[in-house]
Formats: C-alpha cells, structure tokens, sequence
C-alpha cells in the first residue's frame, strides 16, 4: 500500500481507525495516529463548520510536525450545505487522506489533490467501485456486510475477489474487522489496509456515553441487529438499544438520510440509538486506544507466526 508514503514512521499495522458517526472525536483521531495506525474523523461530528475548523486545527497542529496521517471522511452528496465550507477547511489544513461518502468522490479530488493528499471512496458493491474507478480515486473501501452503522450486503472474500478484477490500486476492507488475525486474514485475502471501528468504540478517547461502552463490553454478536427502523436506511444496531429506545427492528421507516448538517435533530437517532459491527463480541474491556493498537499488533504477530507454522505442516 502506497497511501502513507509521506510518513516518517511507518504504519504498526494497515489499519484506520474508522470514522464513527457520533463516535470519533479529535483525541481519538490523535490518539490513533500516534499510536501507529491511521486516525480519522467524520467532518459531520463537529455541529458546526466553526468546530469543524477548531478540530482540524487541533489534529494537524498535533500531527503535522511528525507528519503523522490521518483521514477526515466527507459527505459529498449535492444537498449536503456544509460541503463547500468543508472543502476550504481541507485545503486549510491539508488531511493525508480524504474519503467520501453517498456522492461521487470527483467533487473534491482536485482540491485533496493539489495539496498531494489521497482520495479513497467508500463503496458497497462492484458497480459503485467501477465508477469511483472511473473517477479518479486513488483508493477503494469495500463497506462488507457486517459493518457497524450504515453496512454493506456482500461477503467481503468474494467482494475483494471481484473487484482485484478491475482494480490492482489500494483496496481496504471495512466491517467486522476487530483484531489482529482479522487484519492478517484481510491481507491474505487480497486487501491492502482495513478499517476497524467497532473494536475502538469503547477507547477512553472516543465521544460515546459511558453506557455505550458497557453495553459493547457486555455483548455479542447475536446483540447485533441489521434494520432500517432507525434511519429508514440499512444499518446495524445494538440490540439492547433498540429495546430501550422502544424501537420495533421489523418496523417500517422511509425517512432516509437527512442531508441537511443539523445533527442535533436530524440525525438524532444516531445519538440515542447505538451502532456495533459483528465483531463486537471481541470486545472484553474498556481500554484506551493505544492499548487496543498494542493488543491488535500483538494479535497480528501471533497471527503471523501461526501461519508460518501452518505452512510447515502443508508445504
């Protein structure tokens, strides 16, 4: 993978830490990067474009001078209002990496890339990936089913064997992606980095409420419910949550994604109701987030060490 090329250090792992609706924060976003991953941020966490502004600043005065990566994620849809106010801020301040989210990714290539940043595209199936290709972008995020928040439908497996077709460029894996073997599982399979979110849900640094974490710590896969109830759009949520929200999982919601920025009433659910991927069930404490990329990179060397006994006994 060619996407941090321009760091001093090199990565510890092929990991970003996912942006997390609600959930990523500028400490976590520091914390990640200096931890040796890749930390992001959502630029519609920040309510404002003026605490939008305040963060990046905070995040590029903490990593600029190691020249440490970090990732801000975009909605580029054509009815999202803050968009070109984001736009000025990247070009302020100059995020490594820009991914974007439910529009095309050429609306902001020629501003990430004048500075000599990356542009990856999020995406859920072969045909999205063929015009992000078309595009320009200079790396993909295959978004698999499993994934926390909004989830993709396709095993990813089959996915990455699909699109390593069409494309030989930077290819990350998004969902259920939450330790070390995960990341070395990915590798084998054909990807180039991953993206783990859930995993660091719990991290001191994150912006959840206290209970968030607790519930994470106490649950397990089959507490993960794929429904459209909360957003109108498919999405996975903790089921615990949803029960104390008194939200039915099989009703009907046609709401769909509120564009308009204001996240305190529009994206309310986000905020009361709680997301998790599948691989919750590998959360077993609270930790900061330097301990969980220590305990992952620890987990991949195992990894890596039990298959090179595993070669042995197949050669």
């Amino acid at each position: 993978m060619d996407l941090f090329v321009n760091t001093v250090a090199p990565l510890r792992l092929p990991l970003i830490v996912a942006p997390m609706f609600l959930v990523s924060s500028p400490e976590l976003t520091i914390a990640s990067s200096k931890s040796g991953v890749v930390g992001s941020l959502p630029a519609a966490n920040a309510r404002t474009v003026e605490s939008l502004d305040q963060w990046m600043s905070q995040i590029h005065g903490a990593l600029h001078e190691q020249q440490l990566p970090w990732l801000l994620n975009m909605i580029v849809h054509k009815t999202y209002d803050r968009f070109d106010a984001e736009v000025e801020l990247v070009k302020r301040y100059q995020p490594s990496i820009v991914t974007t989210a439910l529009g095309s990714p050429a609306r902001v290539m020629e501003s990430v890339k004048s500075y000599g940043g990356k542009v990856i595209a999020d995406v859920i199936s072969p045909a999205m990936a063929r015009k992000a290709v078309a595009a320009g972008v200079d790396g993909l995020i295959l978004v698999t089913n499993g994934a926390g928040g909004h989830t993709g439908s396709y095993n990813p497996l089959a996915f990455i064997a699909e699109v390593r077709e069409f494309w030989d460029g930077p290819l990350g894996i998004a969902g259920c992606i939450s330790t070390g073997r995960d990341v070395l599982a990915m590798r084998v399979a054909g990807a180039d980095f991953v993206l783990s979110g859930t995993r660091f849900i719990v991290a001191a640094e994150s912006m959840v409420a206290e209970d968030y974490r607790d519930m994470l710590v106490e649950a397990c896969m089959d507490d993960v419910i794929e429904t459209k109830a909360v957003s109108g759009v498919k999405a996975n949520w903790m089921r615990q949550s949803l029960e104390k929200a008194g939200i039915d999982p099989n009703a009907i919601n046609t709401a769909g994604i509120d564009f308009s920025g204001n996240i305190s009433t529009a994206n309310k659910a986000w905020k009361d109701v709680w997301s998790a991927g599948h691989g919750v069930g590998s959360i077993r404490s609270k930790q900061t987030t330097a301990e969980i990329v220590d305990a992952m990179v620890a987990e991949f060397s195992a990894a890596v060490e039990s298959t090179r006994d595993l070669l042995n006994i197949y050669r």
